[in-house]
């Protein structure tokens, strides 16, 4: 029979993958939010048009959680068979979590610079893919690995 205290700790492998993934998401579009409100409010003091494209910076990072809750769902049946891999949701759930906070970075200097000439869009839209890319590989090499552990069972 199991330990007691090993059961309580079965939620460490799968709960850290979307915490982290969230943290940075949160952080993230925190970061972005606030040079859109900044970039907006320099639009208003000049009595021109607040550009409303810039909630797509603010927006990016929120898909990182989305990644997270995907490999949480798929490692909570490795939990239920009394497989923790606490490691992997550490680990990728931090990755994650870092691609949404610089994600979120980028997103604010792109709604400073959209704030300041309105041009540019699609180029710093693609900044932020090449950045959520890095989540993407996270989430689909790990998903890979679970794959394989579930094979061998």
């Amino acid at each position: 029979m199991e330990s007691s205290v090993l059961v309580q700790f079965n939620d460490l492998g799968f709960c850290p993958v979307i915490a982290f993934a969230a943290m940075g998401s949160a952080w993230g579009a925190g970061v972005a939010g606030m040079a859109a409100v900044g970039a907006w409010k320099k639009a208003f003091m000049q009595n021109k048009a607040a550009s409303f494209v810039i909630i797509a910076f603010v927006g990016a990072p929120l898909t990182q959680t989305i990644y997270g809750m995907i490999i949480m769902n798929k490692m909570a049946e490795f939990a239920i068979k009394g497989q923790y891999l606490w490691g992997i949701g550490v680990f990728c759930g931090i990755a994650m979590g870092l691609s949404a906070l610089w994600q979120g970075k980028a997103g604010a200097v792109a709604a400073d610079a959209i704030g300041e000439t309105g041009k540019g869009f699609g180029n710093y839209l693609i900044v932020l893919g090449v950045i959520e890319t890095v989540a993407l590989f996270v989430m689909a090499f790990t998903l890979g690995i679970l794959g394989k552990l579930a094979g061998v069972q």
